[in-house]
């Protein structure tokens, strides 16, 4: 059973964006799994994969209308190192999971099976009970809503940007305003995520001058004395921020011609567990 859920656990996450709610949509397939009559079943792994993404669908629908228009953002899963048998390269980078949340969970799921794991058409049909012009539909209406949808890379770059993270938190440390717009876009924008229970200083910021004195007020107030580790999250450069051996604060880095695009902040804890 182990072996299934690191199998299913790419499906389950890409559509879901969390990693409790995806272990919740596998064990509830593999729980239902264990008490039916499988003779029908010609392939058991792929019987289990069309149950667990038609689950994430129907749990993400439920989950959209919950979040309704305030800031969410995915709950990171750290791709530097190995977990098990779970195969990271499927995981979709951090920045195209924000993307899709501009999506519905059914063309999310159909953009997710054809571009992370090159479903046919037929197969996607299949399996989430479509017809193959419905399926290309979706993939069409889902691209033309991610409208800033290109694969960047993240999984190449990720690995060799710690000396670029560096430099920028060392910038903050010096209180360098030049430093720090010589390396932020035009148009770079701040997100953060403080879930339920955390107000965060402010969930969406874009524009230089204003993602500047936010970046200069957030570390100075919250993050200066803390413990700082460069890391790897859903393929992209990433900050931990510790005090001792609790982890405050994960920032995950979109970068774009050696410039900062975007600054996902998660600090909800909840979200953070996954990290530990």
């Amino acid at each position: 059973m182990e072996n299934y859920q690191n199998i299913l656990f790419p499906y389950a996450y890409n559509i879901l964006g969390s990693v409790e709610d995806a272990k919740d949509a596998i064990q509830d397939v593999l729980t239902k799994h264990l008490s039916i009559e499988k003779s029908h079943i010609e392939n058991d792994i792929g019987y289990l994969i069309k149950s667990v993404i038609n689950q994430s669908i129907n749990i993400k629908k439920r989950n959209n209308k919950i979040t309704g228009n305030k800031i969410w953002l995915p709950e990171p899963i750290s791709t530097e190192k190995t977990d098990g048998n779970i195969d990271k390269e499927e995981i979709i980078s951090y920045s195209i999971l924000v993307l899709l949340e501009k999506l519905t969970a059914q063309e999310r799921a159909v953009f997710i099976l054809k571009e992370a794991f090159d479903y046919p058409h037929k197969d996607i049909a299949n399996t989430m009970s479509l017809t193959i012009e419905n399926s290309r539909k979706l993939l069409s209406r889902a691209k033309t809503k991610l409208t800033n949808y290109r694969e960047k890379g993240y999984k190449d770059y990720a690995a060799n940007k710690s000396a670029f993270i560096g430099n920028y938190i060392q910038t903050i440390k010096n209180g360098d305003v030049k430093g720090l717009e010589q390396i932020l876009s035009d148009d770079i924008s701040l997100s953060a995520d403080g879930g339920e229970n955390i107000k965060v200083v402010r969930e969406f910021t874009v524009g230089k001058s204003a993602s500047l004195k936010l970046l200069f007020y957030v570390f100075k107030t919250y993050l200066e004395l803390l413990s700082i580790k460069i890391t790897q999250i859903n393929h992209q450069p990433a900050l931990l921020f510790y005090n001792e051996d609790t982890l405050i604060n994960c920032q995950v880095f979109e970068l774009e011609d050696n410039k900062i695009k975007h600054i996902f902040s998660i600090i909800d804890p909840l979200k953070l567990k996954s990290l530990f």
